[in-house]
Formats: C-alpha cells, sequence, structure tokens
C-alpha cells in the first residue's frame, strides 16, 4: 500500500502533494508483467494520476491520463479515484529497449517524443471535462508540468521516479507535485526552483528511505510548510461480472447472437487487473434479449 500527504504553505500560496507507491507499481507488474521500461512509464503515469485524483472533491470524481505516444510502448492508461486509489496498463507490456544517454530507462524511447497527454476528468457532470496537450518529452514529469501551464493555467512543478531491480521488480517508486496557489507571491518560485534543485531524485530519495512527508517539507523548505492530510493509496480494480455483462449488452443484440454462434465459449479479461469471465452462448443470447 502506498503513502500520500498533501501539505500547503504557512500563507497558503504553495501546495504540495509527494507519494511513495512502490508497493503500488510493484503490484502493477506483478499483474501485466511488464518489462522494466514499461514499468517505469507505467509506474510514473499511475504517480501522476494519483496525485491528480486527490485533488477532487466528489466521491465519484476520477481521472484518467491516457499517453498516445509514437514509442513500442504503445498507448500508456492510467485511471485514479478522489482517494488516489489507481488502476492502469500499457497497450504493449514488454517493450526492450536500450538504455538512455544517461545509461537508465529509456522511458521517452518506449512512450514516445510525439504524440498527445490526454486528461479526462470525471466530476459528477453530464459530460467530462478533457484536456489535451503535446507530448513534451516523453519523459511524463516534464509532460504533466506542460499540461498543467497550458491547459489549467497552474504554474507546477511534477516530479515523478521508478526504481527497477535487474529481476524486474519495483526498488522504489512515487513523485511530488508542487502547484502556486491563486495569490501566491510570485517571489517565491526562485525559492521553490532552488529548493527543487537540491533535492535528490525522487526514486532514489526514496530508496533511501525518505518519506513522503520528507519530500514535502524539502520541496517546501522555508514555507514553513503543514501537512494537511495523510492517507493510503493502493493498486484497486472495480471490475466484476456485471460490468462485463453491461460491456457485451452495449454490443447490441446481433453481435451477441453471432457470438454466440461462433464461439462455444466468449472470454473477457480486464485491462487494469487481468480478471478473466467466461460466457457461454447461452448466456450471450440472454444478455442479447435484455
Amino acid at each position: 500500500m502506498g503513502r500520500l500527504v498533501r501539505a500547503i504553505s504557512e500563507d497558503g500560496g504553495v501546495m504540495c502533494c509527494a507519494v511513495d507507491m512502490t508497493d503500488v507499481v510493484s503490484e502493477a507488474e506483478r499483474i501485466h508483467k511488464t518489462s522494466a521500461v514499461v514499468t517505469a512509464a507505467l509506474g510514473r503515469l499511475l504517480t501522476a494520476a494519483s496525485m491528480m485524483g486527490t485533488s477532487f472533491k466528489g466521491e465519484r470524481d476520477s481521472v484518467t491520463l491516457r499517453l498516445s505516444g509514437d514509442g513500442p510502448a504503445g498507448v500508456v492508461t492510467a485511471v485514479a479515484d478522489c482517494y488516489g486509489n489507481v488502476k492502469g496498463y500499457a497497450q504493449n507490456p514488454v517493450v526492450e529497449i536500450p538504455l538512455n544517454a544517461f545509461g537508465k530507462l529509456d522511458v521517452a524511447g518506449a512512450v514516445g517524443r510525439s504524440g498527445t497527454l490526454t486528461v479526462s476528468k470525471d466530476l459528477g457532470m453530464r459530460e467530462p471535462y478533457i484536456g489535451q496537450t503535446p507530448i513534451v518529452s516523453g519523459e511524463i514529469a516534464e509532460d504533466m508540468t506542460h499540461y498543467y501551464a497550458v491547459s489549467e493555467q497552474t504554474p507546477t512543478v511534477c516530479s515523478l521516479g521508478v526504481l527497477v531491480n535487474p529481476d524486474l521488480t519495483v526498488r522504489a517508486a512515487g513523485g511530488f507535485l508542487v502547484q502556486l496557489l491563486p495569490g501566491a507571491d510570485e517571489g517565491c518560485i526562485d525559492r521553490l526552483e532552488e529548493n527543487i534543485r537540491r533535492m535528490d531524485a525522487v526514486s532514489s530519495s526514496i530508496r533511501d528511505g525518505k518519506t513522503p512527508e520528507d519530500l514535502a517539507f524539502l520541496a517546501l523548505y522555508g514555507f514553513m510548510p503543514q501537512i494537511l492530510e495523510h492517507s493510503h493509496v493502493c493498486y484497486s480494480c472495480a471490475c466484476s461480472r456485471e460490468r462485463m455483462e453491461r460491456a457485451l449488452i452495449s454490443l447490441g443484440r446481433g453481435e451477441l447472437f453471432q457470438m454466440a454462434e461462433e464461439q462455444p465459449i466468449t472470454e473477457l479479461c480486464c485491462q487494469f487487473c487481468g480478471k478473466k469471465e467466461l460466457f457461454t452462448p447461452e448466456e450471450l443470447r440472454n444478455l442479447a434479449e435484455k
């Protein structure tokens, strides 16, 4: 289970969300059997979605982040609820490419350096809010920062990181998000930038034992931060046989009858958690009549 904190500066001008996602990303790797670089890409996007989700107020609010780049990983998707619980998947979970010029996992090479980041917020309205910005680096943190600046006009610094062991298990994962709130003193930007320059890479910090509270206090050093919230987050999928039945019904009567005639057993598999459900021809016909 991951740990997340939200903190605010004493003057109310700067907010920081920080999270240790090691256990959560480990569960994603276990479910999807991702290669190292895809684990890093998916883990970063899951972390970003978790932090964004906790900014929502409604219990049924959720956000979906979708990176559609030109890299071999294909589309990478992460979904978070208002508590920061997440689920996600990569279109191509196994990608093998060389390390980047710094000797690290080439997340940008796997995701792609061109394409789009789509943010879909379901806030209980008739239609979801959808924002879309171009991928600027493929490293994901920079792409999130760009999204906030362009689509939400919110000055933001985002840091994300995942360390993967040689056996493909997750050593450390997490991130932090720092945002200027309305009315913030423009002069605080330089102080924030200096704080963040002094910080170690977020994945290395978590590996070395730093907590989300430590990350938040380091990012907001000199701002007299106060913790607003502590919470636990997890990898969570609410799929069920009933949901799969509704998905089948949405195909229409004709398609269901055709599937019943052509296949002795129809298998549906959840993209997020891998759960499988089997449907007989008779069950498909019954669904077609609903």
